[in-house]
């Protein structure tokens, strides 16, 4: 009888072992299907967030059980019913020394952990690449620093899907025309800014979230094991459009990250060619207006209305606008260089010659403009060098 009390003994007093351990199995093997939450992420780093999450966490529940286990035990033990009589004390030195002791130990041994992840995540030194990230009212704009390479990403997502005419995908308003492409296995160093409110580059996946201050430039980092997609979006309030500004990155293995910075570099060339064979040319009508309207309808018409109207009171109308109308040189300074204190921001990084001429031309012809002024890149380039 005595060795059976014994061996019930044992059993029970590893049944919170046991418990614990299945429960440790059950959450790693729902980790990836578990929307509730932190992600391992693709990182080093964002696998260290995630252990020191989940360390913090059963903490807090290890806590939580004792203290609330305490509570009941005594409330259950100690009844009235149960014939207890009411201790009468004032102080206890021995627990006032327990319960300021014990939570600094604890303090500590969380605290550890915490500093080398937090160091961690802002050691930007010895960086293999370093690509510059500019947040603007509602896109990104990607320049690798060590290349001529640089463009916009915008928001991919119909507009139809947006006004329920389409049915959503499953990368809904989480989709670019032109995503960030950084090769696996390297350090790249990402410096975060802004060209006129306060947003903020979010990727989940590798647990980095940094504000793009005006300004100001935020450092961060990602080490990225695995090629892949990596999905986030800008995780500041910036705007009516604040929901279209997601963030995509793809990652590619060396080889194939190479070749394809080399085909970019290669357009970025080709590009420069084209602008200088445009600036001693010019476009006819219809090839301003076919271009002006693809573009306007890519850039403009979120914030100024594909009719042209604009939304009144929050963003000027087009059609019949004294500018639009009459002021040829105004209208292409305007696109070019943005206007202080407003949502209009430049557009000369975003755009080409070709692209800001076809757009002036489309703008001061559409919606029953009807100006007959025909914009060429030579113009543009001019109003760019203050000519």
């Amino acid at each position: 009888m005595k060795s059976l009390k014994t061996a019930t003994a044992k059993w029970c007093a590893s049944l919170p072992f046991l418990f614990f351990s299945q429960f440790l199995f059950a959450q790693e093997a729902a980790e990836e299907l578990s929307s509730l939450n932190l992600r391992r992420g693709a990182t080093d780093i964002s696998g260290q967030v995630y252990d020191l999450h989940m360390l913090m966490f059963f903490i807090c529940v290890a806590i939580a059980v004792v203290v609330f286990g305490v509570m009941f035990a005594s409330m259950y033990l100690h009844r009235k019913s149960r014939g207890a009589k009411p201790a009468n004390f004032h102080e206890n030195v021995k627990v006032e020394i327990a319960w300021t002791v014990v939570p600094f130990l604890i303090l500590i041994f969380m605290a550890v952990p915490a500093a080398n992840t937090l160091i961690a995540m802002e050691d930007t030194s010895e960086a293999d690449m370093t690509v510059l990230v500019t947040g603007s009212q509602w896109k990104w704009h990607y320049k690798y620093m060590d290349s001529d390479v640089e463009y916009y990403s915008l928001l991919a997502t119909q507009r139809e899907q947006i006004q329920n005419k389409f049915t959503k995908t499953d990368n809904y308003l989480l989709e670019v025309d032109r995503p960030l492409v950084i090769p696996t296995g390297q350090k790249v160093r990402f410096l975060i800014t802004s060209d006129d409110v306060i947003h903020s580059w979010w990727v989940p996946d590798f647990a980095v979230k940094k504000d793009a201050n005006p300004g100001f430039i935020n450092e961060a980092w990602a080490k990225v094991n695995e090629p892949g997609v990596y999905r986030g979006q800008c995780a500041e309030l910036c705007g009516k459009d604040h929901g279209y500004m997601p963030v995509v990155v793809i990652a590619k293995e060396p080889a194939e990250f190479n070749a394809w910075m080399g085909e970019q570099e290669e357009r970025v060339r080709q590009a420069k060619e084209e602008e200088q064979r445009l600036l001693s040319m010019n476009m006819s009508m219809d090839e301003l207006m076919t271009e002006g309207e693809r573009v306007y309808n890519a850039t403009c018409a979120a914030c100024h209305m594909p009719n042209g109207e604009g939304l009144p009171g929050v963003f000027p109308a087009l059609k019949g606008s004294k500018m639009a109308l009459e002021d040829q040189q105004g209208h292409i300074e305007i696109v070019l260089h943005g206007k202080a204190g407003t949502a209009m921001q430049s557009f000369s990084k975003m755009l080409s010659l070709k692209e800001i001429a076809a757009v002036v031309t489309y703008e001061r012809n559409a919606w029953g403009n009807n100006t007959g002024d025909m914009v060429q890149a030579k113009d543009v380039n001019a109003a760019a060098s203050g000519n």
